[in-house]
């Protein structure tokens, strides 16, 4: 494979992947560990609303989510260290141990911003490490397959936790916390069942100011990189629409197809993560790292499936676009995913390659999502936002196309 960098730098020396099956032991307890661990983050989401609705601080709701998030930007220099400094299984283990102490600790009446923060700082430690140990465990040749797979389990996690949270949620609050708490009670009992590899960087500096430099080195290193750069791209472009997507949903249902429900708009949100897990089957048997390019065929029919949105009335046809939406998304953003952890194992660390994919996508979310906001607050319509939105997406896409195509950096 054809590679341009722009920037000359030293790789690390990295020990060699062990080359795992993809049905070994170890990648069966790293997926069930990933699942149980998002069906919990997402469940103990619609408990945390669900206790602040009960308590009279329905103002908190949209809240939650930023509680979440910050801890994403705000530790970005961190995480990536802590990831590549120790082994990834026990840096995953540690950090399920504290979404553990959150989710009982909002279950015994800890504020729930405070409780769902601390989820969201076990959240920050844990997804450099639950990635970037594919790299230690895979060879390039199964690692777009290996993220596909994860991918795939995640999302529909994602789609479960949301479900079922909000069932328990409805019916017992008691049984939304015992749930969430065993699910992450069971899925740090699997993070011992994973390869304890050795650290990437086995002698690190943890102080605070050398951590922050090397996280701008280190962001440096990967924007100069034309492989680095473009997966950074996409991804955040991808979990940005992804974001606001979520919350357009609910302001464009009751006008689009007239259902004032909050069903339909959690249902679409089921089609389209449906979509994700079939894109993300079809990345894993199209398109290696070898022919990466190929992902952005899915990006680039990723804003025109947004636009279509505009001309859908029916409930049918929103479920067509939705899943199509989620197929182009999963198509294009696993690929970018894998070849973020090849280009970050071999230079910076996988570890801390993708605490600055966390801060690169965190960043594009709330950028998008203030954007959205700022719209709504000045009353445009919904139909003419999500014009914006997919022309937007358009612009985006294209660009890094048009520079990706420029550079060649990888034969379609």
């Amino acid at each position: 494979m054809t590679r341009t960098t722009e920037a000359a730098h030293a790789p690390m020396a990295h020990p060699p992947s062990m080359n795992l099956s993809l049905l070994s032991l170890g990648m069966g307890a790293l997926m069930l560990a990933q699942f149980l661990s998002a069906l919990a983050d997402n469940a103990v989401l619609i408990a945390a609303i669900a206790v602040a609705k009960s308590e009279g601080l329905a103002s908190l709701v949209p809240k939650l989510q930023e509680a979440f998030v910050v801890p994403f930007i705000a530790l970005a220099p961190f995480a990536g260290p802590i990831a590549d400094g120790f082994s990834k299984s026990r840096v995953m283990l540690s950090a399920n141990l504290v979404k553990l102490a959150g989710a009982i600790g909002m279950a015994l009446g800890v504020n729930p911003l405070l409780a769902y923060g601390l989820i969201g700082i076990g959240a920050t430690m844990y997804s450099p490490a639950k990635y970037g140990i594919l790299a230690q465990m895979f060879e390039p040749a199964r690692l777009v397959r290996a993220n596909g797979m994860l991918e795939g389990s995640t999302i529909v996690a994602i789609l479960l936790g949301v479900l079922l949270g909000g069932w328990l949620a409805d019916h017992s609050l008691p049984w939304a916390f015992g749930g969430v708490i065993a699910c992450y009670a069971v899925a740090t009992a699997a993070n011992l069942l994973i390869p304890h590899l050795p650290a990437e960087n086995a002698s690190p500096d943890f102080n605070p100011l050398q951590m922050l430099r090397r996280f701008w080195t280190a962001l440096r290193t990967l924007f100069a990189d034309g492989d680095a750069r473009f997966s950074l791209l996409g991804t955040s472009v991808f979990w940005g629409s992804g974001t606001t997507l979520r919350l357009v949903l609910f302001a464009w249902v009751p006008v689009a197809l007239l259902l004032t429900d909050n069903q339909t708009p959690a249902k679409l949100m089921g089609v389209l993560s449906v979509g994700i897990v079939i894109g993300a089957v079809i990345a894993g048997v199209w398109v290696s790292l070898a022919r990466v390019n190929r992902a952005l065929i899915g990006g680039l029919l990723l804003g025109p499936a947004v636009l279509a949105m505009a001309f859908v009335h029916t409930l049918g046809a929103a479920a067509l676009v939705m899943g199509a939406i989620g197929l182009c998304g999963g198509l294009f953003v696993v690929p970018l995913n894998a070849l973020l952890q090849e280009r970050g194992h071999d230079s910076v660390g996988a570890g801390s390659a993708l605490a600055v994919q966390n801060f690169s996508e965190n960043l594009v979310m709330l950028a998008f999502v203030g954007a959205y906001s700022a719209a709504s607050a000045a009353g445009m319509a919904v139909v003419p936002t999500i014009i914006g939105f997919g022309l937007v997406l358009v612009l985006a896409v294209g660009a890094i196309t048009a520079v990706r195509l420029m550079r060649g950096s990888t034969d379609a």
